[in-house]
């Protein structure tokens, strides 16, 4: 018996489906400016580094036992080991690993980590299509365009429904540019999405845990089989997207489809990514920038009676842990990303390290942190003051935290977060050629010869 429940919904939406299948199908070759190329060469680099990086951490070693009970066929690279597998298992496990430190990029206005769905999808593609570094390129910066656009039009909404957004709207993203890289017409790319639209991914309970970096390796692995089954004729709605009963409206009650097309074509959300300098929840980052700052001008953790921390609420929300049992946890305290900014003046994947986090030191300090929620600081600020035990007080106030738009890593400072994560896999030299490869990928014939760099000898 047929329920009669009501539903709010919008049925005059506009044809969302059909707009992006169109965009991401008929938008020129490097139909973009110098400045969205740069970003999207240098999101691209950031993302393999992360991926590469993570290569030997204990959720690599868990996915590739399940995978490989799976028998996949050596199609191909697991980036940073040896292993081989099937092409949607590499997207699998590539996106679980370029999200693993938690150290990917970040679309600031959403929350969105987009190259994990979207390069994971396209270069286990890629790899076994022989494409070119150009057309890998070209995907990289509309599938990007077609998830945030996405993420544009449903956050905050989704995302505090519970929504982990770089998985949900990765999907999609995912299925955009390996259809884009297939070479799929509007119909079929259409198809593709309708497909991936079935699909959203992540729930933000996992955070903290190894399926909070599943989240953009099952939207990858997704996203590519949508694109592959569309290519041989499988169907979906056309209104998969945007309809009443459609992947949007359903997991969000906010969606605003002005973000869809306005400046469609013109406007790239790649060139809106950030690159983060601190292995954590970006959310983090304004804190562990202040305290970095409070140990250069002298502070140091035995002078610190407590470090009084001033907040927007949502940091709190996403980040209070007080008491992280391992790495994975301390990502999501703000407590321990004070200390870690305060004691090593940085906050890479070495300070989020288990034996790291349980040190006395850092126990003893992340609990003289006091946290308070003042809504008038912005969620990307921090407000810092070190009270010592000799009565002085150092403040230390971040409106924008480096690897903020407003504060960008530089190129040098990328490359040496590239070496930080992928010389103990690759050892130096190769890390500095495959830094070259990365920067000249658009020129590459065929990118096996870029994964081939990206292997441990």
């Amino acid at each position: 018996m047929a329920r009669n429940t009501q539903v709010a919904a919008d049925h005059n939406a506009p044809p969302v489906t059909d707009i992006l299948a169109r965009h991401v199908a008929d938008h020129p070759s490097r139909g973009w400016s110098d400045a969205v190329e740069v970003e999207a060469h240098r999101t691209f680099m950031n993302w393999l580094g992360c991926a590469v990086g993570a290569a030997r951490h204990d959720a690599a070693d868990a996915a590739l036992a399940a995978v490989a009970m799976l028998q996949p066929a050596p199609q191909a690279t697991v980036l940073g080991r040896a292993e081989r597998v099937d092409m949607a298992s590499a997207a699998l496990v590539n996106g679980i690993t370029s999200h693993t430190f938690d150290f990917d990029d970040t679309h600031l206005k959403t929350i969105i980590h987009p190259a994990g769905p979207v390069a994971s999808a396209l270069l286990a593609l890629a790899e076994v299509t022989g494409a070119s570094g150009r057309r890998l390129i070209d995907a990289l910066v509309l599938g990007i365009d077609v998830s945030c656009r996405v993420g544009n039009a449903m956050y905050p909404d989704h995302y505090d429904r519970g929504w982990h957004i770089t998985g949900s709207t990765g999907t999609v993203g995912a299925a955009a540019g390996c259809a884009r890289l297939l070479g799929l017409g509007a119909s079929q790319t259409a198809m593709a999405l309708g497909i991936a639209a079935s699909q959203p991914v992540g729930m933000r309970e996992q955070f903290g845990t190894m399926t909070k970096p599943f989240h953009p390796g099952g939207a990858a692995r997704a996203g590519l089989m949508a694109a592959l089954m569309a290519r041989h004729g499988y169907t979906a709605s056309l209104r998969a997207l945007e309809a009443p009963r459609g992947m949007m409206q359903t997991i969000s009650s906010k969606c605003d489809w002005r973000e869809i097309s306005h400046e469609l074509g013109q406007r790239f959300e790649i060139s809106f990514n950030s690159y983060k300098p601190f292995a954590c929840g970006i959310v983090i980052h304004p804190a562990i920038d202040a305290c970095a700052q409070l140990r250069a001008r002298g502070v140091t953790p035995d002078q610190v009676e407590r470090i009084e921390l001033k907040v927007h609420s949502l940091v709190l929300e996403l980040t209070g842990k007080k008491e992280p049992a391992d790495g994975l946890q301390a990502k999501f305290s703000v407590y321990h990303g004070c200390a870690a900014g305060l004691t090593f003046g940085q906050a890479g994947e070495p300070e989020f390290a288990d034996d790291v986090v349980t040190r006395p030191d850092m126990v003893t300090l992340r609990r003289k942190v006091v946290a308070t929620v003042d809504e008038a600081i912005d969620e990307a600020s921090a407000d810092v003051t070190a009270v010592l035990t000799d009565g002085r007080r150092v403040h230390v106030f971040i409106e924008h935290a480096i690897g903020s738009l407003q504060n960008p890593m530089t190129d040098a400072q990328l490359d040496a977060k590239f070496h930080s994560l992928t010389d103990p896999v690759l050892g130096a030299q190769a890390s500095g050629r495959l830094i070259a490869a990365c920067r000249g990928v658009d020129g590459m014939a065929d990118l096996r010869a870029l994964v081939a760099l990206s292997v441990p000898a």
